[in-house]
């Protein structure tokens, strides 16, 4: 499951893949919460809604756009903490979580870490064999990055999770 974070529109998708086979889209969409609601309703709405997502669809990882620093405080205040609640339900549901900065996903999506949003929609497309990018944008997002993760999730990180679940149980 990969999820664009936002307060207002949070991307999220669900793909099944794995190396060598082509990716496919299983449910794309955008949980959204209103400005007009106090802060912490947002948040409550916000972790409602990524919960509805992961209990229908039970992804195996969930693959989170890493926060970078913006220029406007208070958005990427709320950002944070859209990462969080996403990576507190992974937390909770004892499910791995991946954090990738923007560049990582476009990179593995267009081969560059610069591509625009355009470019990304029409590679994740591409990839995908849709018609056309997923919409809005922080849905194509939310699927370059549960692609990202399909992609460089790999042996390492299944390893990784094996030695975790065998710590786990000791």
């Amino acid at each position: 499951m990969g999820v664009d974070p936002g307060l207002t529109r949070c991307g999220v998708a669900v793909v099944e893949g794995r190396p060598g086979v082509r990716p496919t889209l299983v449910a794309v969409g955008v949980v959204r919460t209103s400005p007009g609601l106090p802060h912490e309703f947002r948040l409550l709405r916000l972790e409602e809604g990524l919960t509805a997502w992961y209990d229908r669809y039970r992804p195996g990882t969930i693959s989170i756009e890493r926060v970078f620093a913006q220029h406007n405080l208070h958005s990427v205040a709320g950002v944070a903490q859209a990462v969080g609640i996403a990576m507190l339900i992974g937390a909770r549901h004892d499910t791995p979580v991946e954090l990738h900065s923007p560049s990582e996903a476009k990179a593995a999506i267009t081969g560059s870490g610069q591509a625009d949003k355009k470019q990304v929609g029409a590679m994740v497309a591409r990839i995908l064999g849709l018609d056309g990018p997923p919409r809005p944008v922080d849905a194509a997002d939310a699927v370059a990055l549960a692609v990202t993760q399909l992609w460089r999730g790999g042996v390492e990180n299944r390893y990784a999770q094996a030695v975790a679940a065998r710590r786990r149980a000791s």
